[in-house]
Protein backbone atom coordinates (compact mmCIF):
# COMPACT_ATOMS: atom_id res chain seq x y z
CA UNK A 1 0.00 0.00 0.00
CA UNK A 2 1.38 3.36 -1.01
CA UNK A 3 1.99 6.26 2.14
CA UNK A 4 -0.65 9.17 2.44
CA UNK A 5 0.87 12.06 0.54
CA UNK A 6 0.79 15.16 2.21
CA UNK A 7 1.61 18.58 -0.05
CA UNK A 8 2.95 21.42 2.41
CA UNK A 9 2.88 24.79 0.80
CA UNK A 10 4.73 27.21 3.13
CA UNK A 11 6.82 30.56 2.03
CA UNK A 12 9.92 28.15 2.41
CA UNK A 13 11.97 29.83 -0.22
CA UNK A 14 11.59 33.25 1.62
CA UNK A 15 14.87 35.43 2.36
CA UNK A 16 12.89 36.13 5.67
CA UNK A 17 14.30 33.51 8.19
CA UNK A 18 11.04 33.57 9.97
CA UNK A 19 9.19 32.07 6.95
CA UNK A 20 11.49 29.27 7.08
CA UNK A 21 10.95 28.56 10.78
CA UNK A 22 7.21 28.62 10.20
CA UNK A 23 8.18 25.89 7.72
CA UNK A 24 10.31 24.08 10.00
CA UNK A 25 7.91 24.07 12.94
CA UNK A 26 4.74 23.38 10.61
CA UNK A 27 6.71 20.33 9.29
CA UNK A 28 7.35 19.23 12.73
CA UNK A 29 3.59 19.82 13.96
CA UNK A 30 2.31 17.41 10.88
CA UNK A 31 4.65 14.78 11.63
CA UNK A 32 3.79 15.05 15.55
CA UNK A 33 0.16 14.91 14.78
CA UNK A 34 0.36 11.89 12.43
CA UNK A 35 2.56 10.21 14.73
CA UNK A 36 -0.06 11.10 17.49
CA UNK A 37 -2.87 9.41 15.12
CA UNK A 38 -1.19 6.21 14.78
CA UNK A 39 0.72 6.75 11.96
CA UNK A 40 4.64 5.25 11.31
CA UNK A 41 6.95 7.18 9.69
CA UNK A 42 7.12 4.96 6.45
CA UNK A 43 3.10 5.29 6.35
CA UNK A 44 3.33 8.70 4.98
CA UNK A 45 5.35 11.09 2.68
CA UNK A 46 5.27 14.94 3.54
CA UNK A 47 6.42 17.32 0.11
CA UNK A 48 7.44 20.52 0.68
CA UNK A 49 7.01 23.18 -1.41
CA UNK A 50 6.36 26.77 -2.32
CA UNK A 51 3.38 28.46 -1.08
CA UNK A 52 3.50 30.17 -4.59
CA UNK A 53 2.97 26.99 -6.49
CA UNK A 54 1.73 28.63 -9.30
CA UNK A 55 4.27 30.40 -11.06
CA UNK A 56 3.91 34.48 -11.79
CA UNK A 57 4.86 33.50 -15.47
CA UNK A 58 1.84 31.20 -15.70
CA UNK A 59 -0.06 34.04 -14.12
CA UNK A 60 1.18 37.02 -16.46
CA UNK A 61 0.67 34.67 -19.40
CA UNK A 62 -1.95 31.78 -18.40
CA UNK A 63 0.25 29.27 -20.78
CA UNK A 64 -1.53 25.61 -19.52
CA UNK A 65 2.12 24.23 -19.63
CA UNK A 66 3.25 26.74 -16.87
CA UNK A 67 0.67 24.49 -14.85
CA UNK A 68 2.59 21.21 -15.43
CA UNK A 69 4.55 20.86 -12.49
CA UNK A 70 1.59 21.94 -9.84
CA UNK A 71 -0.77 19.80 -11.43
CA UNK A 72 1.53 17.11 -11.11
CA UNK A 73 2.05 17.46 -7.11
CA UNK A 74 -1.60 18.48 -6.42
CA UNK A 75 -3.22 15.64 -8.29
CA UNK A 76 -0.11 12.93 -6.62
CA UNK A 77 -1.53 14.66 -2.68
CA UNK A 78 -4.52 13.01 -0.73
CA UNK A 79 -4.13 16.51 1.34
CA UNK A 80 -2.93 19.78 1.10
CA UNK A 81 -1.90 22.07 4.12
CA UNK A 82 -1.02 25.64 3.85
CA UNK A 83 0.91 26.47 6.53
CA UNK A 84 1.54 30.20 8.39
CA UNK A 85 1.49 32.04 4.83
CA UNK A 86 0.28 35.53 4.02
CA UNK A 87 -1.97 33.92 1.95
CA UNK A 88 -4.91 36.12 1.49
CA UNK A 89 -2.58 39.24 1.02
CA UNK A 90 -4.16 41.51 -1.98
CA UNK A 91 -3.14 44.75 -1.08
CA UNK A 92 -0.33 45.48 -2.22
CA UNK A 93 0.57 41.53 -3.32
CA UNK A 94 -0.78 39.55 -5.35
CA UNK A 95 -0.85 36.21 -3.68
CA UNK A 96 -4.12 35.96 -3.20
CA UNK A 97 -4.33 34.97 -7.15
CA UNK A 98 -1.89 32.63 -6.60
CA UNK A 99 -4.06 30.72 -3.73
CA UNK A 100 -7.30 31.06 -5.72
CA UNK A 101 -5.30 28.70 -8.65
CA UNK A 102 -4.34 26.44 -6.09
CA UNK A 103 -7.64 25.73 -4.75
CA UNK A 104 -9.42 25.55 -8.27
CA UNK A 105 -6.72 22.89 -9.18
CA UNK A 106 -7.19 20.82 -5.62
CA UNK A 107 -11.20 21.05 -6.55
CA UNK A 108 -10.68 19.42 -9.93
CA UNK A 109 -8.55 16.65 -8.21
CA UNK A 110 -10.78 16.66 -5.23
CA UNK A 111 -7.84 17.44 -2.69
CA UNK A 112 -9.08 18.50 0.19
CA UNK A 113 -7.15 21.51 1.49
CA UNK A 114 -6.59 22.72 5.19
CA UNK A 115 -5.05 26.28 5.71
CA UNK A 116 -3.13 26.34 9.29
CA UNK A 117 -2.66 29.90 11.17
CA UNK A 118 -2.17 31.96 8.06
CA UNK A 119 -1.71 35.60 7.64
CA UNK A 120 -5.18 37.44 6.75
CA UNK A 121 -5.60 41.03 5.28
CA UNK A 122 -8.74 42.82 5.65
CA UNK A 123 -11.98 41.59 4.40
CA UNK A 124 -13.42 44.37 2.22
CA UNK A 125 -17.29 43.74 0.40
CA UNK A 126 -16.42 46.69 -2.16
CA UNK A 127 -12.84 45.03 -3.31
CA UNK A 128 -12.75 42.52 -6.55
CA UNK A 129 -9.81 41.07 -4.99
CA UNK A 130 -11.09 40.48 -1.80
CA UNK A 131 -14.50 39.06 -2.96
CA UNK A 132 -12.69 36.58 -5.75
CA UNK A 133 -10.39 35.16 -2.72
CA UNK A 134 -14.10 34.50 -0.93
CA UNK A 135 -15.89 32.67 -3.70
CA UNK A 136 -12.30 30.60 -3.89
CA UNK A 137 -12.57 29.26 -0.58
CA UNK A 138 -16.21 28.31 -1.01
CA UNK A 139 -14.83 25.36 -2.83
CA UNK A 140 -16.21 22.10 -1.31
CA UNK A 141 -12.35 20.59 -1.12
CA UNK A 142 -11.89 23.59 1.59
CA UNK A 143 -11.98 21.91 4.76
CA UNK A 144 -10.65 23.68 7.83
CA UNK A 145 -9.45 27.60 7.76
CA UNK A 146 -7.02 28.73 11.23
CA UNK A 147 -5.55 32.19 10.91
CA UNK A 148 -2.73 33.73 13.37
CA UNK A 149 -4.37 37.51 13.29
CA UNK A 150 -7.37 38.46 11.52
CA UNK A 151 -10.07 36.29 13.16
CA UNK A 152 -13.46 39.05 12.45
CA UNK A 153 -11.99 38.99 8.48
CA UNK A 154 -11.73 35.46 8.39
CA UNK A 155 -15.47 34.65 9.50
CA UNK A 156 -17.01 37.02 6.80
CA UNK A 157 -14.57 35.03 3.81
CA UNK A 158 -15.77 32.08 5.26
CA UNK A 159 -19.72 33.15 6.00
CA UNK A 160 -22.24 31.28 3.96
CA UNK A 161 -19.78 28.24 4.10
CA UNK A 162 -19.46 25.28 6.74
CA UNK A 163 -15.65 25.43 6.81
CA UNK A 164 -14.75 25.91 10.75
CA UNK A 165 -12.58 28.51 11.55
CA UNK A 166 -10.47 29.46 14.28
CA UNK A 167 -8.40 32.00 16.07
CA UNK A 168 -4.56 30.33 16.74
CA UNK A 169 -1.50 30.64 17.88
CA UNK A 170 1.57 31.23 15.36
CA UNK A 171 3.12 27.93 14.71
CA UNK A 172 6.99 29.50 15.67
CA UNK A 173 5.57 29.96 19.07
CA UNK A 174 6.09 26.32 19.36
CA UNK A 175 9.90 27.03 18.14
CA UNK A 176 11.66 26.32 21.42
CA UNK A 177 10.32 23.04 20.94
CA UNK A 178 11.17 22.16 17.10
CA UNK A 179 14.69 23.85 17.66
CA UNK A 180 15.72 22.32 21.07
CA UNK A 181 19.36 21.59 21.53
CA UNK A 182 20.64 18.11 20.73
CA UNK A 183 20.65 16.74 24.08
CA UNK A 184 24.34 15.51 25.38
CA UNK A 185 25.31 12.11 24.79
CA UNK A 186 25.62 10.05 28.26
CA UNK A 187 29.54 9.66 28.95
CA UNK A 188 30.11 6.36 28.24
CA UNK A 189 31.35 4.29 31.13
CA UNK A 190 34.65 3.61 32.01
CA UNK A 191 35.93 0.01 31.20
CA UNK A 192 36.82 -2.76 33.77
CA UNK A 193 40.29 -3.29 33.99
CA UNK A 194 41.75 -6.53 33.02
CA UNK A 195 42.42 -8.99 35.58
CA UNK A 196 46.59 -8.32 34.73
CA UNK A 197 45.98 -4.68 35.05
CA UNK A 198 44.25 -5.15 38.70
CA UNK A 199 46.60 -7.44 39.75
CA UNK A 200 49.79 -5.26 38.87
CA UNK A 201 47.88 -2.54 40.65
CA UNK A 202 47.12 -4.46 43.93
CA UNK A 203 50.74 -5.57 43.87
CA UNK A 204 52.02 -1.83 43.92
CA UNK A 205 49.79 -0.85 46.57
CA UNK A 206 51.39 -3.76 48.54
CA UNK A 207 54.92 -2.61 48.27
CA UNK A 208 54.42 0.66 48.86
CA UNK A 209 52.72 -0.34 52.45
CA UNK A 210 55.15 -2.13 53.47
CA UNK A 211 58.01 0.78 52.34
CA UNK A 212 55.75 3.03 54.60
CA UNK A 213 55.99 0.69 57.71
CA UNK A 214 59.64 0.06 57.40
CA UNK A 215 60.55 3.39 56.93
CA UNK A 216 58.26 4.73 59.80
CA UNK A 217 59.79 2.23 62.50
CA UNK A 218 63.71 2.64 61.62
CA UNK A 219 63.96 6.30 60.91
CA UNK A 220 64.75 8.55 63.45
CA UNK A 221 61.95 11.51 63.48
CA UNK A 222 63.53 15.20 63.19
CA UNK A 223 62.86 17.64 66.06
CA UNK A 224 59.85 20.11 65.57
CA UNK A 225 60.61 23.40 63.85
CA UNK A 226 57.83 26.47 64.68
CA UNK A 227 55.31 26.44 62.57
CA UNK A 228 55.63 29.59 60.52
CA UNK A 229 52.78 31.81 59.25
CA UNK A 230 51.73 30.89 55.60
CA UNK A 231 51.20 34.12 53.28
CA UNK A 232 48.16 34.03 52.00
CA UNK A 233 47.72 34.22 48.06
CA UNK A 234 46.40 37.67 46.79
CA UNK A 235 42.64 37.46 46.42
CA UNK A 236 41.63 37.61 42.66
CA UNK A 237 38.79 40.28 42.37
CA UNK A 238 35.60 38.71 40.86
CA UNK A 239 35.28 38.87 37.08
CA UNK A 240 32.61 41.99 36.36
CA UNK A 241 29.34 40.39 35.19
CA UNK A 242 28.73 40.62 31.43
CA UNK A 243 26.27 43.63 30.70
CA UNK A 244 22.99 42.48 29.74
CA UNK A 245 22.70 42.16 25.84
CA UNK A 246 19.27 44.02 23.74
CA UNK A 247 18.92 42.65 20.21
CA UNK A 248 17.99 45.16 17.83
CA UNK A 249 16.00 43.82 14.79
CA UNK A 250 16.03 46.45 11.52
CA UNK A 251 13.99 46.64 8.26
CA UNK A 252 14.12 48.02 4.80
CA UNK A 253 13.38 51.72 4.47
CA UNK A 254 10.49 51.54 2.24
CA UNK A 255 8.46 49.48 4.53
CA UNK A 256 6.95 52.46 6.10
CA UNK A 257 5.72 54.14 2.92
CA UNK A 258 4.34 50.82 1.63
CA UNK A 259 2.05 51.03 4.86
CA UNK A 260 1.51 54.78 4.83
CA UNK A 261 3.24 55.64 7.59
CA UNK A 262 5.43 58.86 7.81
CA UNK A 263 8.66 57.86 8.97
CA UNK A 264 11.69 57.81 6.56
CA UNK A 265 14.83 55.72 5.89
CA UNK A 266 16.75 58.95 7.61
CA UNK A 267 13.76 58.60 10.76
CA UNK A 268 14.66 55.02 11.08
CA UNK A 269 18.53 55.61 11.00
CA UNK A 270 18.41 58.11 13.66
CA UNK A 271 15.50 56.29 15.99
CA UNK A 272 18.35 53.23 16.16
CA UNK A 273 21.50 55.65 17.17
CA UNK A 274 19.19 57.13 19.79
CA UNK A 275 18.25 54.22 21.18
CA UNK A 276 21.94 53.06 20.34
CA UNK A 277 23.12 55.87 23.08
CA UNK A 278 20.61 55.70 25.39
CA UNK A 279 21.34 51.97 26.00
CA UNK A 280 24.74 52.66 26.24
CA UNK A 281 24.75 55.10 28.88
CA UNK A 282 22.59 52.91 30.68
CA UNK A 283 25.10 50.03 30.35
CA UNK A 284 23.72 47.47 27.95
CA UNK A 285 25.60 45.70 25.36
CA UNK A 286 23.80 45.76 22.06
CA UNK A 287 23.55 44.11 19.09
CA UNK A 288 22.39 44.67 15.28
CA UNK A 289 20.73 42.08 13.36
CA UNK A 290 17.92 41.58 10.52
CA UNK A 291 15.42 38.48 9.76
CA UNK A 292 17.02 37.57 6.38
CA UNK A 293 15.80 40.16 4.06
CA UNK A 294 18.53 41.38 1.71
CA UNK A 295 16.64 45.17 1.42
CA UNK A 296 16.87 45.08 5.33
CA UNK A 297 20.87 44.13 5.15
CA UNK A 298 21.22 46.74 2.52
CA UNK A 299 19.75 49.25 5.34
CA UNK A 300 21.58 47.74 8.20
CA UNK A 301 25.29 47.66 5.94
CA UNK A 302 24.43 51.39 5.13
CA UNK A 303 23.76 52.21 9.29
CA UNK A 304 27.06 50.73 9.80
CA UNK A 305 29.39 52.18 7.63
CA UNK A 306 27.68 56.03 7.32
CA UNK A 307 27.24 56.29 11.27
CA UNK A 308 30.83 54.24 12.64
CA UNK A 309 28.91 51.46 14.55
CA UNK A 310 31.60 48.65 15.27
CA UNK A 311 31.29 45.89 13.28
CA UNK A 312 31.25 43.56 15.49
CA UNK A 313 28.36 44.76 16.81
CA UNK A 314 26.11 43.72 13.74
CA UNK A 315 25.73 40.77 12.18
CA UNK A 316 24.69 41.79 8.44
CA UNK A 317 23.76 38.55 7.58
CA UNK A 318 21.35 35.93 8.44
CA UNK A 319 20.99 33.65 6.32
CA UNK A 320 19.22 30.28 8.23
CA UNK A 321 16.75 29.53 11.28
CA UNK A 322 20.35 28.43 13.06
CA UNK A 323 21.50 31.98 12.90
CA UNK A 324 18.89 33.50 13.57
CA UNK A 325 17.52 32.01 16.59
CA UNK A 326 21.76 32.12 17.58
CA UNK A 327 21.16 35.59 17.70
CA UNK A 328 18.13 35.67 19.49
CA UNK A 329 19.56 33.19 22.34
CA UNK A 330 22.15 35.97 22.95
CA UNK A 331 19.85 38.82 24.02
CA UNK A 332 18.55 39.56 26.77
CA UNK A 333 15.58 41.42 25.52
CA UNK A 334 15.09 42.37 21.56
CA UNK A 335 13.50 45.70 20.34
CA UNK A 336 12.25 44.37 16.58
CA UNK A 337 10.55 45.83 13.73
CA UNK A 338 10.00 42.65 12.28
CA UNK A 339 7.27 40.49 13.34
CA UNK A 340 8.87 37.00 13.31
CA UNK A 341 11.82 38.29 15.40
CA UNK A 342 9.56 39.19 18.12
CA UNK A 343 7.47 35.38 17.76
CA UNK A 344 10.34 33.74 17.86
CA UNK A 345 12.05 35.85 20.72
CA UNK A 346 8.85 35.21 22.65
CA UNK A 347 9.11 31.03 21.79
CA UNK A 348 12.85 31.49 22.93
CA UNK A 349 11.59 33.03 26.37
CA UNK A 350 13.25 36.42 25.48
CA UNK A 351 10.84 39.23 26.14
CA UNK A 352 10.91 41.67 23.48
CA UNK A 353 8.88 45.22 22.11
CA UNK A 354 7.32 45.13 18.71
CA UNK A 355 7.91 48.17 16.55
CA UNK A 356 4.06 47.83 14.79
CA UNK A 357 4.45 48.86 11.19
CA UNK A 358 1.11 47.23 10.63
CA UNK A 359 -1.68 45.43 12.27
CA UNK A 360 -0.01 41.79 12.40
CA UNK A 361 2.39 42.96 14.86
CA UNK A 362 -0.19 44.15 17.92
CA UNK A 363 -2.26 41.15 16.92
CA UNK A 364 0.49 39.01 18.06
CA UNK A 365 1.32 40.73 21.08
CA UNK A 366 -2.33 40.79 22.04
CA UNK A 367 -2.56 37.13 21.34
CA UNK A 368 0.30 36.00 23.77
CA UNK A 369 -1.11 38.32 26.47
CA UNK A 370 1.52 41.27 26.09
CA UNK A 371 -0.56 43.97 24.05
CA UNK A 372 1.59 46.77 25.74
CA UNK A 373 4.79 45.41 24.10
CA UNK A 374 3.33 46.34 20.64
CA UNK A 375 4.80 50.20 19.97
CA UNK A 376 2.65 52.61 17.43
CA UNK A 377 4.86 55.06 15.26
CA UNK A 378 4.10 57.59 17.52
CA UNK A 379 6.21 55.77 20.19
CA UNK A 380 8.84 55.57 18.37
CA UNK A 381 11.24 57.37 20.70
CA UNK A 382 14.50 56.28 22.08
CA UNK A 383 13.40 56.98 25.84
CA UNK A 384 10.04 55.34 25.70
CA UNK A 385 10.94 51.75 23.41
CA UNK A 386 14.12 51.57 26.12
CA UNK A 387 12.25 52.32 29.27
CA UNK A 388 9.28 49.54 27.19
CA UNK A 389 11.89 47.11 26.81
CA UNK A 390 13.30 47.54 30.23
CA UNK A 391 10.10 46.88 31.97
CA UNK A 392 9.43 43.91 30.05
CA UNK A 393 12.50 42.52 30.88
CA UNK A 394 11.42 42.64 34.25
CA UNK A 395 8.15 41.20 33.88
CA UNK A 396 9.50 38.45 31.71
CA UNK A 397 7.14 36.14 30.03
CA UNK A 398 4.46 33.67 30.97
CA UNK A 399 3.30 31.53 28.21
CA UNK A 400 -0.38 30.42 28.24
CA UNK A 401 0.50 26.79 27.12
CA UNK A 402 -3.52 26.30 25.68
CA UNK A 403 -3.27 29.29 23.14
CA UNK A 404 0.39 28.17 22.34
CA UNK A 405 -1.21 24.32 21.22
CA UNK A 406 -4.09 25.46 19.74
CA UNK A 407 -2.08 25.18 16.77
CA UNK A 408 -1.36 21.96 17.05
CA UNK A 409 -4.95 21.04 18.22
CA UNK A 410 -6.60 22.15 15.17
CA UNK A 411 -4.06 21.12 12.68
CA UNK A 412 -4.85 17.61 14.62
CA UNK A 413 -8.20 17.76 14.39
CA UNK A 414 -8.42 18.77 10.61
CA UNK A 415 -5.91 16.20 9.57
CA UNK A 416 -7.48 13.53 11.26
CA UNK A 417 -11.23 14.20 9.66
CA UNK A 418 -9.56 14.19 6.47
CA UNK A 419 -6.81 11.04 6.71
CA UNK A 420 -8.26 8.99 9.79
CA UNK A 421 -11.74 9.50 10.56
CA UNK A 422 -13.27 7.86 13.35
CA UNK A 423 -9.65 7.62 14.77
CA UNK A 424 -10.25 8.09 18.61
CA UNK A 425 -6.92 9.62 19.32
CA UNK A 426 -6.45 12.84 21.15
CA UNK A 427 -3.91 15.63 20.96
CA UNK A 428 -1.02 15.62 22.91
CA UNK A 429 -0.79 17.27 25.97
CA UNK A 430 1.94 20.41 25.71
CA UNK A 431 4.02 18.36 27.85
CA UNK A 432 4.19 15.48 25.27
CA UNK A 433 4.98 17.46 22.26
CA UNK A 434 8.60 17.77 23.01
CA UNK A 435 8.98 14.27 22.52
CA UNK A 436 5.93 14.00 19.85
CA UNK A 437 7.15 16.88 17.74
CA UNK A 438 10.67 15.99 16.21
CA UNK A 439 13.42 18.08 16.67
CA UNK A 440 14.77 20.02 13.09
CA UNK A 441 18.54 19.38 12.23
CA UNK A 442 20.29 21.99 12.00
CA UNK A 443 20.98 23.55 8.46
CA UNK A 444 23.89 21.58 6.55
CA UNK A 445 26.29 22.94 3.97
CA UNK A 446 24.13 22.24 1.01
CA UNK A 447 21.28 23.53 3.02
CA UNK A 448 23.01 26.50 3.41
CA UNK A 449 24.76 27.17 0.38
CA UNK A 450 21.00 26.63 -1.60
CA UNK A 451 19.72 29.27 0.54
CA UNK A 452 22.14 32.19 -0.24
CA UNK A 453 22.06 31.05 -3.70
CA UNK A 454 18.51 31.70 -3.31
CA UNK A 455 18.52 34.88 -1.89
CA UNK A 456 21.19 36.56 -4.17
CA UNK A 457 19.23 35.07 -7.82
CA UNK A 458 16.46 37.09 -6.61
CA UNK A 459 18.71 39.87 -5.08
CA UNK A 460 19.88 40.20 -8.83
CA UNK A 461 16.24 39.58 -9.90
CA UNK A 462 14.92 42.37 -8.49
CA UNK A 463 18.37 44.99 -9.56
CA UNK A 464 17.18 44.09 -12.63
CA UNK A 465 13.81 45.09 -12.65
CA UNK A 466 15.15 48.39 -11.29
CA UNK A 467 17.61 48.77 -13.66
CA UNK A 468 14.70 48.07 -16.07
CA UNK A 469 12.38 50.43 -15.08
CA UNK A 470 15.03 53.33 -14.66
CA UNK A 471 15.58 52.77 -18.96
CA UNK A 472 12.14 53.35 -19.50
CA UNK A 473 12.03 56.39 -17.51
CA UNK A 474 15.21 58.41 -18.79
Amino acid sequence: MSPTRILLLTNRDSDNVGDQIIEATVLSIIKGVMKNLGFGTDDFVISSRAAGIISRRYMATKDPELLTAARDEISKADLIIFGGAPLFNYAYQNFYRRTIVTLELAQEYGVPVIFSSIGVEKFDATNEKSQALKKALELPVVRQITTRDDIESLRKYAEGTNVPVAHVADPAVLADIVYRKKPEPAPAPKPVPSVPVRAKRKLKRIVKSIVARSAGSNVAKPATAPIQPVAKAPVAAEPKPKPQRIGLVVTRAGIFADNRIDFSEDDQRRFWLETIALLEEKGYDYRLFTTGHFSDEVFLDTLIKSSGIPAKKAAVTVNSPDELIRELRGCSGVIAYRLHASITSFALGVPSIGLSWNFKVPYFYESVGYGDRALSPEEWQAEKVVTAIERAMKEGIVKDEEFLKSVYNTLFNGIRDVLAPGNPATPYEFSELWEGMPRQLATGPKGYRDKVNRKLRRTYENYQKLYDKAQSTD
